[in-house]
């Protein structure tokens, strides 16, 4: 999971969902909104924050963002929305998107994370846990600086199957690209670690609501039983051949399919928008446990 294929795509990125009047897709309990959406991960959940880092791995450019309001490029990895788009849309809040564009912004272990006192949930892609930093990130105690600076309801994504991703699929698995199975294994147990952890700052932390999303179960059967959800391909991307094409790898001069729509995946890392629009109400059919 540690493997420098995927760790040059993670990033931290950190947003804001500003509350509004509007209709959640999933009915909340009888008096209580959600004023606001806090989430940290890696390009899966990016808005645009990519835009501003110095970083080969862009995404500001086509085919990127062709299924996009006005075909435009956002710096979003993916042919459309993203899945912090779509959860601040089921939850009832607007698509009007705040930034964080300091670059001095640092994880939680540094202390020095914007307040959330007025954050009631907070979304984590575990998969921010895997950046090749020099020591290693420890899960529990980023949790912990979560919950200081303020929030209550969090939400963490598991580690998704990642050895069945287009790229991995075609570094790692043979001349068939089958799902890595190595890779898959690391995230399962990946996956075991966390819910034990998550228990424990539950039993710990006064009034935390920490909730286990699994990512991991519904993405497989997405990926292995396509046509079930209305999907034609599932081991190659939309950009170009499918098979290693991200970021400037796939780019105005990739021949794209005609329907993503049709495609798991956008490019051989990022599902598209249809995939996301499948995958996250399943993901978020537990959100009662956030109150």
């Amino acid at each position: 999971m540690s493997s420098s294929s995927f760790s040059v795509l993670f990033t931290l990125i950190f947003f804001s969902v500003l509350f509004c009047n509007s209709k959640a897709v999933i009915q909340l309990p009888p008096n209580e909104t959600i004023p606001a959406v806090i989430a940290f991960g890696d390009s899966i959940v990016d808005t645009g924050n990519n835009n501003y880092l110095r970083t080969l791995v862009k995404c500001n450019f086509p085919p990127y963002g062709q299924d996009f309001k006005r075909k435009v490029p956002t710096g979003r990895f993916g042919n459309g929305k993203v899945p912090s788009d779509l959860i601040g849309t089921y939850v009832g809040l607007s698509l009007s998107l705040s930034l964080s564009l300091s670059l001095s912004l640092s994880l939680p272990v540094s202390g020095t994370l914007v307040p959330l006192l007025h954050a009631m949930f907070c979304i984590c892609s575990m998969l921010l846990f895997e950046l090749p930093y020099p020591k290693g990130i420890n899960v529990e105690i980023i949790l912990k600086e979560i919950y200081e600076q303020g929030a209550r309801r969090i939400g963490i994504l598991s580690a998704p199957p990642i050895g069945c991703v287009p790229s991995q699929r075609t570094l790692a698995g043979g001349i068939l690209r089958q799902c890595s199975e190595k890779y898959n294994q690391a995230a399962k147990l990946f996956n075991i670690k966390l819910t034990a952890i998550l228990d424990s700052l539950n039993r710990n932390l006064p009034n935390s609501k920490m909730v286990y999303l699994d990512v991991y179960s519904p993405l497989l059967d997405l990926i292995e039983n396509p046509k079930k959800y209305g999907f034609e391909i599932a081991n190659k991307g939309c950009c170009g051949t499918g098979n290693i094409e991200v970021s400037i790898l796939c780019n105005p001069a990739s021949a794209t399919c005609t329907d993503a729509s049709n495609y798991i995946f956008w490019d051989s890392y990022h599902p598209t928008e249809a995939a996301y629009r499948t995958l996250i109400p399943i993901v978020l059919q537990n959100f009662s446990s956030f109150f």
